[in-house]
């Protein structure tokens, strides 16, 4: 089964809940479906949770440049 096959299967389980139940319900089985798949591939050792921090981690602001010069002749003592 390709990529593509399975998120066509995957949307289609999807609007079933959906119709099946209710959009609540459905929602539910969709972020069950991503927590126990995030833990196979930890388990697996695909998902790097340390990378995964870095990536999400504020960023420390790096010093500016300095300014140009101003327009026109530069002074020269």
């Amino acid at each position: 089964m390709t990529q593509k096959q399975f998120a066509a299967l995957l949307g289609f389980a999807f609007a079933a809940a959906w119709i099946s139940f209710n959009f609540g319900y459905a929602l539910l089985c969709l972020a069950a479906a991503g927590a126990f798949y995030a833990a196979a591939a930890f388990l697996q050792g695909e998902l790097d949770l340390g990378e995964l921090g870095d990536r999400f981690a504020p960023r420390q602001p790096t010093s500016a440049p300095p300014p140009p010069p101003p327009a026109g002749r530069a002074r020269v003592r």
